[in-house]
């Protein structure tokens, strides 16, 4: 097997260089964390820019609007957009992540052509509507009820930890249309400026309002915005956790390499690589993000093939985002050491130390273990359908 990149690969890779090194000094600085309108408005202008280039969707097949990448070229379109800091998916992250390839997979042709352009084209933004207040990690018992009437569905209950909500035009939405557990939930498609909906911001530990509690009392949503069957919303949410979990903690995974590189540097300058233990914790997080890597090639050369992540992804979620909160950890007991340290906030280590991202990162990893499925729901669905262990009673 020959694991060397093909010419048409580096040509690729040498060809989006270029065009990162040219158009990010165009893009400006992103505005304030918690500015979210003017966030949206920053992160759908980059995609647009990726659109007009032909970069959007790289990871979407051709069938879908997207460049119709191969496998390889996706991870090097990632790695390349980490390298030269270029701007992530941002508030947009569930339209392209997770929304567009369920629609891909599971939508109408109508529900296609309306929807998914609009994603790619850097034109509407999406949040997720799934956990709610009172199902905790067992999504399948959630409440929140679609009563149908005629051409409509009427929807009444409240969704918790809507990324985005208040800058959303759209939201994927898990509703009770029948009360047979997992059969009896259906996947729609709310418009987010529907009558009866109300919005209210969650700050986060990290300071921001990137969540939201989100309120529907008899909110009316065509019946053509179903995704899927009547009955069969799980099905579908097994495919859109399957994006979620799979492939979209990709641009995660790519950062924390980055950050564990510069926090190895930065132990190094101040001589902290001389303690064993620490110098270990950084080889066990260096082995693993590699691995993970490892993974994430197999997990998206299955997408490519089938349209869908495999079950691997489940691995993977369960495995970065315990090993990013030990990234976090290691981060601020090296940025405690430090301190002790002279001028610690001057000069090159200073820049890695003291511009706050090792902090941010610290905060964001968390949640990673709750996020997506929490790690103990993973165990079990590693436990059930990989290794086929009966489930608990």
């Amino acid at each position: 097997m020959d694991l060397r990149y093909t010419a048409s690969e580096q040509a690729f890779r040498a060809e989006l260089r270029a065009w990162l090194a040219a158009a990010l000094p165009e893009v400006g600085d992103p505005p304030p964390q918690d500015d979210w309108p003017a966030r949206r408005a920053y992160d759908l202008r980059w995609q647009r820019t990726l659109f007009d280039a032909g970069y959007a969707g790289v990871d979407w097949p051709a069938e879908g609007g997207g460049r119709g990448a191969s496998p390889v070229e996706q991870l090097i379109f990632k790695e390349e957009c980490e390298r030269a800091g270029a701007p992530y998916v941002g508030v947009n992250f569930v339209g392209l992540l997770h929304a567009g390839p369920t629609i891909i997979a599971e939508g109408t042709g109508a529900q296609k052509e309306r929807y998914l352009p609009a994603i790619l084209r850097g034109g509407e933004v999406w949040c997720q509507g799934f956990s709610e207040p009172d199902a905790g990690s067992d999504l399948a018992s959630l409440r929140t009820r679609a009563v149908r009437d005629g051409d409509d569905y009427i929807v009444t209950g409240s969704k918790i930890w809507t990324s985005h909500a208040e800058v959303a035009d759209f939201c994927e939405l898990l509703v009770r249309t029948g009360d047979d557990g997992r059969r009896g939930i259906s996947w729609l498609i709310l418009p987010m400026d529907a009558a009866g909906i109300e919005i209210r911001p969650l700050r986060t530990i990290g300071g921001t309002t990137e969540f939201a509690e989100l309120f529907l009392n008899e909110v009316r949503i065509p019946v053509e915005n179903r995704v899927g069957d009547e009955n069969d919303g799980w099905r579908v949410t097994m495919v859109t956790l399957s994006f979620e979990r799979g492939t979209a903690f990709v641009g995660e995974l790519l950062e924390c390499m980055r950050l564990l590189g510069e926090l190895r540097a930065v132990a190094g300058r101040l001589g902290l690589l001389d303690d064993a233990g620490l110098t270990r914790r950084i080889g066990h997080l260096l082995a693993a993000f590699d691995a993970l890597w490892a993974l994430t090639k197999r997990n998206v050369s299955e997408a490519a093939r089938t349209g869908i992540p495999g079950i691997g992804g489940s691995v993977f979620k369960l495995s970065f985002s315990e090993h990013a909160q030990a990234l976090g950890d290691l981060a601020m007991e090296v940025l405690d050491r430090a301190a002790l340290c002279a001028d610690p906030l001057n000069g090159p280590d200073g820049a890695a130390l003291g511009n706050g991202e090792q902090l941010h990162a610290w905060f964001k990893s968390i949640s990673l273990t709750i996020a997506a499925g929490t790690s103990q729901v993973q165990r079990n669905i590693v436990a059930e359908r990989i290794l086929g262990l009966p489930k608990g009673r």
